[in-house]
């Protein structure tokens, strides 16, 4: 499909280093709340990753992957829905993935704030190679035995595609960048999509990336926000939402 990413680029694997860009801002961070935490100031920037709404392939367990589907009514509907909550977080900066089910979910948002919404590539969801489009039962007669090392929570290139860790080197800068747009204190919202916010989780959280997984899924138009804090990163909310939902198809 056009547009997609390229499917095997040369990246961090599993277990290297940080990349320097991602440790300076951990460290900036870390020592700028260090300060105010002692003097009695305020709680840090916070971060809302926000799954896009409902599309007709979560519906029939079809991986998505990178390909460009629209939101259902209900998926629409579901985006309106959460966008009301979240206003009320009163966010500063709203940042999206390109593809058109997370434009439309962070549209709704936009509507209610008042914010503009830049588009992001590198917030797009993992490119999966000839996985796209197969539901889950036609993924595991077709591709076995990488699907059950997939499943083994082991490094793999589903359907030749991108590796966990390289889609967490090309959207987490696009985050860190966002950050330090911030005011003080400010709230930026990310609206992407279930496997590209769990690397992104991993990765700000210092997981190793074997981790990354234990994280359970997110419904759509669910959210987990992360808070930083002098020792880097944590996890305040996972999986909030307007009422409980049931995570479906959650790496699309």
């Amino acid at each position: 499909m056009e547009g997609l990413p390229r499917a095997a680029r040369p990246g961090r694997g599993d277990g290297h280093p940080e990349p320097s860009r991602e440790r300076r801002h951990r460290r900036r961070g870390q020592r700028r709340l260090r300060g105010r935490e002692l003097s009695g100031k305020a709680r840090g920037p916070r971060i809302v990753f926000w799954r896009h709404g409902q599309t007709s392939w979560n519906l029939e367990s079809r991986f998505q992957g990178s390909t460009d589907i629209e939101l259902t009514d209900q998926g629409l509907f579901q985006a309106q829905r959460a966008a009301k909550l979240l206003s009320g977080l009163r966010p500063d900066l709203l940042i999206s993935s390109d593809l058109k089910r997370a434009r439309r979910t962070a549209a709704e948002l936009a509507k209610v704030t008042g914010l503009e919404v830049d588009h992001h590539e590198g917030l797009r969801e993992t490119y999966a190679g000839e996985w796209q489009g197969l539901t889950n039962a036609e993924i595991r007669a077709r591709f076995p035995e990488e699907y059950e090392a997939w499943a083994l929570g082991e490094p793999v290139r589903r359907g030749g595609g991108e590796l966990s860790t390289e889609v967490a080197d090309r959207s987490v800068p696009v985050v860190l960048a966002a950050v330090e747009k911030l005011p003080e204190d400010g709230t930026l919202v990310v609206v992407s999509h279930g496997g590209t916010i769990r690397t992104m989780l991993g990765r700000l959280l210092d997981l190793e990336p074997t981790q990354w997984e234990r994280f359970g899924g997110l419904s759509n138009c669910c959210w987990s926000v992360l808070g930083q804090g002098a020792r880097g990163w944590r996890l305040l909310e996972h999986n909030a939402g307007t009422l409980p939902q049931p995570v479906i198809g959650d790496e699309t």
